[in-house]
């Protein structure tokens, strides 16, 4: 539940981002950011998750820039830069060598697996998932910026296949390997 919470901010960008512009909606995708990130240190006491911190500094730095230069996005431009730079931290998560799933899930498990070689390799191949899910989503946008006769409805079909992939392959995957290593 709480991988899915950490979207939250996405969400309320998504939808505030046609009724309200994309300023206000990177704003708002912004406070939904940061009131995660006060839940975690204050209500529960658990430490910045990764994903978190990199949503909110996203959603900051790009309304920041969209206040102070003054720039005109278009839906599918403001979406793409979202998207991009989510793709951005996800794939920096596992270059650093801490997946952002790694936090989530040790939430979840008991820390005698913490230190499992298994444990962190699931947490890899299911971060890759959703790295391959957000580069499509930039992949999606990327052809509805550019190929103008392209159906939107094409386009957000396949961002959302990606995205309902990525969270059925994460409640799958662990439960595979789990299987796999008890049998």
């Amino acid at each position: 539940m709480g991988i899915l919470l950490a979207f939250t901010p996405f969400i309320v960008f998504a939808v505030l981002d046609r009724i309200v512009g994309p300023a206000e909606a990177l704003g708002a995708g912004a406070a939904v950011s940061a009131a995660l990130i006060v839940r975690d240190l204050v209500a529960s006491g658990r430490s910045v998750k990764i994903l978190e911190a990199g949503t909110f500094v996203l959603f900051a730095g790009l309304a920041l820039y969209t206040l102070m230069s003054g720039v005109t996005w278009s839906v599918i431009g403001v979406r793409l830069c979202v998207d991009a730079g989510l793709l951005l931290v996800v794939l920096a998560s596992m270059a650093a060598g801490s997946p952002f799933t790694l936090q989530y899930a040790r939430d979840q498990v008991a820390p005698e697996f913490w230190n499992r070689p298994e444990f962190l390799r699931t947490n890899y191949v299911i971060t890759g998932a959703w790295a391959l899910a957000f580069a499509v989503m930039v992949l999606a946008e990327l052809a509805l910026l550019y190929l103008p006769g392209l159906p939107p409805r094409a386009g957000v079909a396949v961002i959302v296949l990606a995205l309902v992939g990525a969270v059925k392959f994460t409640g799958w995957y662990p439960e595979r390997e789990k299987r796999r290593i008890a049998g």
